[in-house]
């Protein structure tokens, strides 16, 4: 099935198309109005370079005019292989697809409400002929079982054009022409965003992205770069300016680099609680109560620290290199 843009928004035609697998780009003067093109014929040339089949309309009110219209359009610089004139279905327009063919032009009879319409654009021989579902049943019309008619119609008698489903308002149309077997379809961007969607899809690709770092990352890496080191004779005043400078829930107490204890957020709110004036001068090393705290190894991966955290069941570890204390990983830096 056929892939295409609905659209006439450049910058939208511009992300959709570098998904590099839309068949093409289907527009109308409407939309050109509503974008505030000024020179159609520059915009139709810029977006013929952009997109690998264009569908464009070509007006008139007789046959003549249209395949006048189409052959204009073309000298403008178009490639008849890859441009698609769309024409709106009638007599004259049926007339039209059938001289354009004749010359290998490709073509187009849209705005199809009903199976008899359709019937006319594959006896003209049309390229596509494209039923407007969203219309449709915006005016309580049953549009499936219309497209489904056209599809009977297609494989009974043998027509090789193809049905284009247009007028896509969610998500149920895209499903829709899919299982009814149309040969493309035409979304705008909103709705093509939205096709790879699913949350369980984001839950389980978040899950492989968390798990497969656990297993690539080392803890070096993952933690974040700060000073977490502070003398056991500092204050509770000075470690909780560090602690908030750094954006951890602890600092480690270091003599000679190496780490004899650990003060967290923990030891304050219990410090607070037992001590109704606190002494925030207080030194570290009379209140802490963690003489011996986690560690692990810079070079350790992050699953090894997952292990670590819930072993020990603390929400930070000391890293260490060496021996020496290089930093702190929080149970946060494991998701990054």
């Amino acid at each position: 099935m056929e892939l295409y843009l609905d659209s006439a928004d450049l910058k939208e035609i511009k992300k959709a198309f570098e998904l590099g697998f839309l068949a093409g780009l289907t527009t109308t003067p409407t939309f050109m109005q509503r974008e505030g093109v000024k020179d159609l014929d520059a915009t139709l040339l810029d977006l013929a370079q952009m997109v690998p089949v264009l569908q464009i309309e070509a007006l008139g009110r007789t046959a003549e005019e249209i395949v006048a219209e189409a052959k204009r359009q073309e000298a403008l610089g178009l490639d008849r292989s890859t441009t698609v004139y769309k024409i709106p279905i009638s007599l004259e327009g049926a007339r039209a697809c059938r001289m354009l063919r004749s010359e290998g032009f490709l073509v187009n009879l849209h705005l199809v409400y009903t199976v008899q319409q359709a019937y006319m654009a594959m006896a003209a021989g049309a390229t596509y002929v494209c039923p407007l579902v969203g219309r449709l049943q915006d005016q309580g019309t049953d549009a499936l079982q219309l497209v489904a008619s056209i599809m009977d119609l297609k494989h009974t008698h043998g027509y090789e054009t193809k049905v284009m489903f247009s007028s896509v308002r969610h998500l149920e149309h895209v499903r829709n022409a899919i299982e009814l077997g149309v040969d493309a379809i035409t979304v705008p961007w909103k709705i093509l965003q939205q096709m790879t969607q699913n949350h369980l899809t984001e839950l389980g690709s978040e899950q492989f992205f968390v798990d497969n770092r656990r297993v690539t990352t080392s803890v070096e890496d993952a933690m974040r770069k700060a000073n977490v080191c502070i003398s056991p004779n500092a204050s509770v005043q000075e470690a909780l300016v560090q602690m908030t400078k750094g954006g951890y829930g602890a600092v480690v107490l270091t003599e000679e680099g190496h780490a004899v204890g650990m003060f967290t957020d923990g030891d304050i709110r219990r410090w607070l609680e037992a001590n109704e004036q606190a002494d925030m001068h207080t030194t570290l090393s009379q209140i802490t109560t963690n003489s011996q705290p986690a560690s692990i190894e810079s070079s350790a991966k992050l699953n090894e620290a997952a292990a670590l955290f819930a072993e020990r069941k603390v929400d930070q570890l000391i890293v260490t290199q060496d021996g020496k204390v290089m930093g702190l990983l929080d149970i946060q830096d494991l998701v990054g």
